[in-house]
């Protein structure tokens, strides 16, 4: 007989009835029924019910068994009375009475119990990792993460692309978020970096010829903490193709990311149609550039309606430049206790309020009624409502001021209004690429910088660069998925004169471009093809499959938010001898 075991826990039937059995695992939950002692044993695979009564010789050391206790068991397989048979566990028809016990690892006082539901503070959990991840609930998330990544590679092979691995250890690059530093013992005084993504080496293979290349590919970023980003590191599907454009990344990556939410969502609806919609529209329609499409509301641009209104906040104010007012439509939101009670989201999100109209029954059809509706009258009122398409039992909220301003506090309060008025479908997954992103943006300093991946072509080549370069899209796309961006690609700047351009309109000088990138500026002077790719972020997707609220519930050990690793004390303190070597002096923190 083998050593552990000759079953799993998930594997016993009632064929095995009469059979003489070993089974290892943990002590799940202990019974006592009159004196005869239930367990219920756990693996990775399942459960089965072992019991012990006073007559077995190994009654006296189960009685000594604990919750969480690793142990040996040998015994014989029993078919359970009808009326006990348990048909939610495979193993439900059996149990097995136990002639021997062997405790391979007693455990301690648990600081968190693995049976049952109760909550315990995320820094237990974090803490206690190897504990947490003994749950149900966390085995089925870590499995799951684990058969989606499987499913990926095996989609991407039929689709003759090739999985390759790229350096972990590289040169600094910057991709829109803080760089992970390594010191180098070799070289003092230089640094390496941990890749943000494996950006420039992807692209470098396609000058190398490879035509299609995948790869589930870590990347770290050393950014601030999100319940749906880590702070750390993360995983992505990163792929590439040569000679392509934008249309043929989609046609390659829809049936790979449509596939895995088919296979593993759990019967819920998948969108085959996947619109494309530009930033701007995002923007103006949903306050954001990662829409969820399973909400109907879209908001409309209403600014005719209030110039030289009766309504002087908002007429006022499109009389300065860049201003507009735009309305959230809310179907059956009708009632002045809902519009009172979103009026109060918007103060809370740091908002003076939402003007609202709502239409209600009245003799001869409809009214509107509200503040909003008095001020600027019946004509106005009516054109609004038509633009909408609203009618009796519906409501309108609005907005006003420069967009950048309050576009994100609209697209907070669609969700809200989409989801407390039942609008959001839940048994769905709604895909759009989000396509025609502007190239650059000013920062906070009034500076021009690049607001999304550097490396891509600009639409219009080298001529769109000569004009204003807040005008200037790319050639970049993200796809997003129930408010959730998922995928993030471009069609790449193959062309060195072009992209010296493009750099140059961020700040960055052709010498800075050389020492940077010298490898891949390089590289395209010598018959670079036009190529393009894209990233889907593993953690996101599985997050969703799982119908979990927070990336740290399907990454195995994840840092918490203030990026720390609880459970083995990370980051920590260098020795002064590692100092040394690597020729490093830590400054104090400042105070």
């Amino acid at each position: 007989m083998h050593a552990y075991r000759t079953h799993t826990c998930a594997a016993l039937t009632r064929d095995n009835v009469g059979d003489t059995v070993r089974l290892s695992g943990w002590v799940h939950r202990i019974r006592d029924h009159g004196g005869i002692l239930f367990i219920d044993l756990r693996d990775h695979y399942g459960v089965t019910q072992v019991l012990c009564d006073p007559d077995s010789a190994a009654f006296a050391d189960v009685e000594k068994l604990r919750s969480e206790w690793c142990i040996r068991i040998d015994g014989e397989v029993k078919a359970r009375a009808p009326e006990l048979v348990n048909p939610k566990l495979p193993t439900g028809e059996i149990e097995v009475f136990v002639r021997g016990v062997e405790v391979l690892g007693a455990s301690k006082e648990l600081p968190l119990q693995v049976f049952g539901d109760q909550e315990y503070p995320e820094e237990t959990r974090l803490k206690y990792r190897y504990l947490d991840l003994r749950r149900e609930a966390m085995q089925a998330n870590m499995t799951l993460r684990s058969d989606v990544v499987r499913s990926i590679r095996q989609r991407m092979w039929d689709q003759n692309f090739r999985e390759y691995q790229t350096p972990i250890i590289t040169a600094s690059s910057p991709e829109g978020a803080r760089d992970f530093l390594v010191p180098s013992r070799l070289h003092p005084g230089k640094f390496y970096a941990l890749p943000q993504a494996p950006q420039q080496f992807k692209q470098l293979l396609m000058v190398s010829g490879f035509d299609k290349y995948f790869q589930i590919a870590p990347c770290f970023r050393d950014e601030d903490p999100r319940a749906d980003r880590s702070p750390t590191d993360f995983y992505q599907l990163d792929m590439e193709m040569s000679f392509v454009e934008q249309q043929d990344v989609f046609d390659t990556i829809q049936p790979v990311m449509q596939g895995i939410f088919e296979e593993f969502g759990g019967g819920r609806k998948v969108d085959t149609e996947w619109p494309l919609i530009s930033y701007k529209d995002a923007a103006l329609w949903y306050g954001t550039d990662k829409p969820d499409l399973r909400n109907p509301i879209r908001m409309q641009d209403v600014s005719e309606h209030f110039k030289g209104s009766g309504f002087a906040i908002f007429a006022k104010l499109l009389e300065q430049e860049g201003t507009q007012i735009r309305a959230i439509p809310a179907p059956t939101g009708g009632s002045r206790k809902f519009c009172d009670r979103m009026n109060a989201f918007a103060q809370k999100e740091g908002l003076p309020g939402m003007g609202y109209i709502f239409w209600r029954e009245a003799e001869g059809g409809m009214e509107a009624a509200g503040p909003l509706a008095k001020n600027i009258g019946p004509e106005r009122t009516e054109a609004i409502r038509q633009q909408l398409g609203l009618g009796v039992g519906d409501a309108a909220f609005f907005l006003g001021g420069k967009p950048e301003a309050f576009e994100r506090v609209a697209g907070r309060a669609r969700v809200v209004i989409g989801e407390e008025l039942g609008l959001t479908e839940t048994d769905r997954f709604a895909f759009a690429w989000i396509v025609d992103f502007p190239m650059y943006e000013k920062d906070d300093e009034g500076r021009i910088d690049f607001s999304h991946n550097p490396f891509s072509m600009p639409q219009g080549g080298m001529e769109a660069l000569q004009g204003d370069p807040l005008q200037v899209l790319g050639y970049q796309y993200d796809l997003a998925c129930n408010g959730y961006e998922l995928i993030s690609g471009a069609i790449r700047n193959h062309k060195p004169e072009i992209m010296f351009k493009a750099f140059e309109l961020a700040g960055y000088g052709e010498e800075e471009v050389r020492k940077r990138f010298g490898g891949m500026v390089n590289a395209f002077q010598y018959g670079a093809p036009p190529h393009g790719g894209c990233a889907a972020g593993i953690d996101r997707m599985v997050m969703l499959l799982a119908d979990e609220a927070n990336i740290r519930e399907v990454i195995l050990f994840p840092m918490n938010q203030r990026a720390e690793d609880l459970m083995m004390n990370a980051p920590s303190e260098p020795t002064n001898e590692q100092l040394r070597e690597l020729r490093l002096r830590v400054l104090p923190p400042e105070s």
